[in-house]
């Protein structure tokens, strides 16, 4: 098999996922909640952070590819009506 089960980003988006699902059902223990509750919050947790940080990773790869134009243009709010036309 010449080519990886997994993309590194993709790895790298399941990876922080689980660390911020562990970190919510440790915090979810010790703040006294019983098994159970603990898992289904570390659970929720990872389940929130994959399309995070799957869209946080994938902005800096289009940031990336045009040198960076595409996010500052975005944020401008070029191309959505605002100010245009006027003098």
């Amino acid at each position: 098999m010449d080519r990886p089960l997994l993309s590194l980003r993709t790895t790298l988006v399941f990876l922080l996922a689980l660390l911020v699902g562990a970190a919510a059902g440790g915090l979810a223990a010790l703040a006294g909640e019983g098994a159970p509750r603990s898992l289904l919050a570390g659970l929720g947790a990872a389940g929130l952070a994959v399309p995070f940080f799957d869209r946080l990773i994938d902005a800096d790869a289009d940031a990336d590819a045009d040198g960076g134009r595409a996010g500052r243009r975005d944020r401008s709010g070029a191309g959505t009506g605002r100010g245009e036309g006027r003098g």
